[in-house]
């Protein structure tokens, strides 16, 4: 069955738990895993199950973000439903308000779903690291006649307080949903876990219409699927659950179980990081049948530089991206974005590099996050003193150490060109204007 599929992607959040990594950054565009974002997952998955219409909802801090879309996603299709395009909040609400939730996203960006007519709307959200073929949950909620589709996944009970809690009957019907509430029910058979929503969807149009048009006139609602839609719609319509463990994707072999993570605190994220060090990661970057993200690099190859006793370039269990120089330094167990440079002597370890930072001479890192542009003065140390640590830096339960950088976009120089011209200043900027950004 062929079907016309709009996606619709909620980009907006705040990430308030990945403090200080959004303090001036939404969380979509986190940097991950050396030089992809957050984002890129979402749409990697959608691209790549043949979805090409998408409208990336912004909302917060979305600087970043936008240009990361603006530099990286913009396809040029050849018909006119091939398009990746962030859509800012247009405060479309009576009191011109920001989005209130996730439903009220979609329903203040309403006439882009009315304009294109889909058969489907997908609502997925871009904050987690996961890959999916979204074709197989299409077929899904196809093969069952559904109104709605949720993506949901098994995890831990100790965490039902941190998602919504989905209960269905034997042939995945969902007959209960249970907003963050702690004393959800378990999987039957399995007291120890629940089945959780992945806050992936797939709507008919008709029904994903009505129910927004209802919950807007709601006043008690808080205008969210999971809080308020969800748990009202199981009454009137075909709602579904979709186990995200019986996707596959295309290049991975059978045993190969599918990948999903929450990477909402600075502890989660650290540990997503790391698990793609490994000899075979659970989250593989490298089926060339399912790319993460345009294969489009502005970069140079790493480079590992002196062979000297004590002054030896190398990285052992690590990802290193393109740009860096591992210059007479050590690397291990480690995730290095673009253009870091570690110098002579320094040691690094356990620790998450994003772009362009510097690690001076005989530095040492370790159990730690490198936020963009930070600089290690040399011989510095780094997660060898908790409470020098602690005085520094933010420092999050489990110990990690996150170290923010000098994240000044503009450079300023002045030019003495002489009469009659007299001082001019010159200003240089890392990022396109932004009303270059908006496509």
């Amino acid at each position: 069955m062929n079907r016309r599929v709009l996606a619709m992607v909620l980009a907006g959040g705040k990430g308030t738990r990945l403090y200080p990594l959004t303090s001036n950054r939404a969380k979509p565009a986190v940097p991950f895993g050396g030089k992809y974002r957050i984002v890129d997952f979402v749409l990697s998955n959608l691209v790549n199950s043949g979805v090409y219409s998408t409208y990336v909802l912004t909302q917060f801090k979305s600087q970043s973000l936008l240009q990361h879309l603006r530099d990286t996603w913009q396809f040029g299709g050849l018909l006119p439903y091939q398009f990746i395009v962030p859509v800012p909040a247009q405060m479309r609400s009576p009191d011109e308000a920001w989005y209130q939730g996730t439903a009220d996203a979609i329903f203040q960006n309403i006439d882009l779903i009315q304009q294109a007519q889909p058969d489907l709307v997908l609502v997925f959200s871009a904050d987690h690291i996961y890959r999916m073929n979204v074709r197989e949950m299409v077929e899904f909620h196809n093969e069952k006649e559904a109104d709605i589709t949720v993506a949901a996944v098994s995890m831990p009970k100790e965490q039902s307080s941190e998602f919504g809690v989905i209960e269905t009957n034997s042939e995945s019907r969902i007959i209960g949903f249970h907003e963050k509430n702690p004393a959800a029910p378990t999987i039957p058979g399995q007291p120890d876990r629940i089945l959780a929503s992945m806050g992936n969807y797939v709507f008919s149009m008709e029904t994903l219409l009505s129910e927004l048009y209802t919950d807007a006139k709601n006043e008690n609602s808080s205008h969210d699927f999971g809080k308020d839609i969800l748990p009202g719609v199981m009454r009137r319509a075909n709602v579904f659950a979709y186990d995200f463990m019986e996707n596959h994707i295309p290049g991975d072999p059978p045993e190969v179980l599918p990948y999903w993570r929450d990477v909402g605190t600075i502890d989660a994220f650290y540990e997503a990081n790391m698990d793609l060090r490994s000899v075979t990661p659970a989250l593989n970057l490298y089926n060339t049948q399912w790319p993460l993200g345009p294969t489009r690099e502005m970069y140079p190859p790493a480079k590992f530089v002196f062979d000297l006793d004590g002054r030896r370039g190398h990285a052992i269990d690590s990802i290193v991206s393109g740009g860096c120089i591992i210059s007479g330094g050590f690397v291990r167990d480690s995730v290095l974005g673009r253009s870091v440079r570690v110098h002579s002597g320094a040691f690094v370890e356990k620790a998450v590099l994003f772009d362009n930072c510097d690690i001076g001479r005989n530095a040492r890192v370790r159990n730690a996050i490198l936020d963009k542009n930070a600089k290690i003065p040399e011989g510095a140390s780094i997660g060898y003193n908790p409470e020098e640590d602690r005085k520094r830096y933010y420092v999050s339960d489990n110990g990690v150490i996150v170290v923010t950088g000098h994240s000044s976009a503009v450079e300023v120089t002045v030019l003495n060109l002489g009469p009659p011209f007299e001082r001019r200043r010159e200003v240089k900027h890392d990022f396109p204007l932004f009303d270059k950004l908006i496509p």
